[in-house]
């Protein structure tokens, strides 16, 4: 649990108790601010009864502009619809607070270390479930940053290896951070860029060739383990979609391998693309690319670690935890040197 500053706790009492009233639940007895999330402040609302809801208020800024809670919501209301729930429940938002009650989940994140083969079965059954007939990807909106071809993977990762081309010098640790942008994430993207695009080539793949809506998938975008809570029966529960949408197939196996925080263990790797992709009804091709792709992705979430160096990315973590600690820039320096190391096997392989 995270001290919140006295005019925060005060906006969010107040957001609590408009939101329960709209929802027809009582007055709120107590909040509690939550640890964990990096892009929104989450609060436990307490009630005179045993029920508990949470509030979550959704970072935003001129800068960037994705609708966190307005991809939360729909991704919610469509997978619970489809009776779907091992997700939170969506109960009420206020669009122009930027804020939403929802079911509260109780549960601990997973540990790395024991992650095993039921617990990738759990993610697979997920997503084979949010994808189940009948499925309609167009009533959900593009997922933050889409790709429906090949040549927009690499675009999408261009712009990130350019965003962090220069970082903010003023940031903690920004000397060391730029270094390793310089020295290792540039010269890796350059490399597995010109790979990627030879054997584009070479296998006959049309780069500007969009995926017909029939292969896309439902996609809770930034999944994996990190954004999941485990109950004492091993039952696990998915949150956090406010970059859900529709998206390429590929490109949510490769997030849920790529994620740095709760990773996929090397062992486990292959196993999970195998249960990812038979969730997703997956043919032969598609397989194939989202194995193409992988090193890709692996760059992507480097930029994105980086991102905390970056005025935009620092003051989003700044809304959502309420400081900006020396440690958290040194935590994203290992993160990154980890993730670095880690492709460099995977390509020496």
């Amino acid at each position: 649990m995270l001290q919140a500053t006295q005019k925060s706790l005060k906006d969010a009492e107040a957001l609590a108790q408009s939101l329960s009233r709209k929802a027809g639940l009582p007055d709120p007895k107590g909040l509690t601010r939550l640890a964990g999330g990096r892009n929104n402040q989450a609060f436990e609302v307490a009630f005179d009864e045993a029920e508990h809801v949470v509030l979550k208020r959704y970072h935003h800024d001129p800068r960037d502009p994705r609708h966190r809670l307005q991809a939360e919501w729909s991704f919610l209301n469509y997978v619970w619809e489809r009776g779907v729930r091992n997700v939170p429940k969506p109960i009420c938002k206020d669009d122009a607070a930027h804020a939403a009650l929802i079911g509260f989940v109780a549960g601990q994140k997973p540990i790395a270390e024991q992650l095993d083969k039921a617990d990738i079965d759990q993610a697979a059954f997920f997503i084979a479930t949010i994808n189940q007939s009948p499925r309609d990807v167009m009533k959900l909106a593009p997922g933050s940053e889409a790709c429906f071809a090949l040549d927009q993977h690499i675009a999408t990762v261009d712009r990130r290896v350019e965003r962090i081309r220069i970082l903010d010098p003023t940031v903690p640790h920004a000397s060391e951070a730029q270094r390793l942008v310089d020295t290792g994430v540039q010269p890796a993207w350059a490399e597995i860029r010109k790979h990627l695009l030879q054997r584009i080539k070479a296998d006959g793949w049309t780069m500007t060739a969009e995926l017909p809506t029939r292969q896309m998938c439902i996609s809770p975008s930034d999944f994996g383990f990190h954004n999941a809570l485990r109950d004492n029966q091993g039952n696990i529960t998915f949150i956090d979609f406010e970059y859900a949408g529709r998206d390429d197939p590929a490109k949510l196996i490769c997030d849920f391998l790529c994620q740095p925080e709760i990773p996929v263990r090397a062992e486990l790797m292959n196993f999970a693309r195998d249960r990812l992709s038979s969730a997703l009804n997956l043919g032969e091709d598609e397989i194939e690319r989202s194995k193409m792709l992988y090193e890709t992705y692996c760059i992507k979430w480097i930029c994105i670690m980086l991102n905390e160096f970056l005025s935009v990315g620092g003051a989003r973590r700044a809304f959502a935890e309420g400081a900006a600690p020396d440690d958290r820039f040194a935590a994203q320096i290992l993160k990154v040197r980890r993730s670095l190391t880690r492709l460099s096997e995977t390509a020496s392989n």
